[in-house]
């Protein structure tokens, strides 16, 4: 299976070329906006802890946004009336060396109380709504986002423990410019834990997973940002999602994402078996 891939790969680079679908940009955008949230978090996060260890009893807990070129990560206090008490920069590279830290205490702005309020908004519905599953050694990110698309909070689920990447098991709650609850849906209809590092001494450079067809034909925003977040730590090359009617395949080394017909791709994969 493993040489079957590879070279469809093969035949897929060298004989087609083209553009993405409008669904597919889309997806790809979604799911790399929900990936510099994260990343803003896991950094922003780390620098709290180092530099301000006297606000630590204060924080109410954290969230991040992009603004322009940066994507921000603030922490707000757990006073009834919430203030940012840490807020932390970063470019493209999330170096922390070079995060521009502000530490002075302030109200939040008008685009960090909505996310605020969605945000625990969201946590509330996880707490008492049937509709969202717990697991043991998993903990639930609450990743919400407000622009020309709507404000929205993505719940995505993430190991407590190493060497595990974590599909599914991940929410949409979408809400209206009032910040009312409009709708909430569960992604994936399962949770998909992949172990990564070495199998019978071999290094796993391909993982897959199928989706449901109530989770769509092709990959989701959520599953992108899962293997942006993830994958350098995987050593993972691809990636590959099996739907009912599509294959997509996620180079985890370049950040780029095909998609083909499932007939196409089942045909590719008998064409090889013959020839093996």
């Amino acid at each position: 299976m493993k040489s079957t891939i590879t070279t469809i790969l093969a035949i897929l680079i060298g004989i087609v070329s083209f553009g993405q679908s409008k669904d597919e940009a889309e997806i790809l955008a979604e799911g790399t906006r929900l990936y510099k949230s994260e990343m803003a978090s896991w950094y922003g996060t780390d620098i709290f802890l180092s530099k301000f260890p006297d606000r630590h009893q204060k924080a109410g807990g954290y969230f991040s946004y992009l603004k322009d070129d940066k994507a921000v990560c603030v922490f707000f206090s757990n006073d009834e009336t919430p203030r940012i008490i840490g807020s932390f920069s970063f470019d493209s590279t999330y170096d922390i060396n070079t995060a521009i830290v502000e530490d002075q205490e302030r109200e939040l702005t008008i685009q960090e109380r909505d996310l605020l309020v969605i945000r625990q908004a969201a946590i509330k519905e996880f707490k008492s709504d049937t509709l969202f599953k717990a697991y043991k050694d998993m903990n639930p990110n609450f990743i919400p986002l407000n622009d020309e698309k709507g404000k929205r909070v993505y719940i995505l689920t993430g190991p407590e423990k190493p060497g595990i990447v974590v599909f599914g098991n991940d929410y949409l709650l979408t809400f209206n410019k009032d910040n009312e609850l409009k709708n909430k849906k569960r992604l994936h209809k399962n949770i998909i834990p992949i172990e990564y590092g070495k199998k019978d001494g071999k290094i796993v450079i391909a993982t897959m997973h199928s989706h449901l067809p109530e989770t769509g034909g092709i990959i989701t925003a959520t599953d992108i940002c899962t293997l942006k977040l993830y994958s350098k730590y995987a050593r993972w090359g691809q990636h590959y999602v099996i739907s009912q009617k599509n294959v997509s395949i996620w180079d985890c080394n370049k950040g780029t994402l095909l998609v083909m017909t499932k007939e196409a791709w089942d045909k590719i994969a008998k064409s090889q078996k013959e020839k093996e």
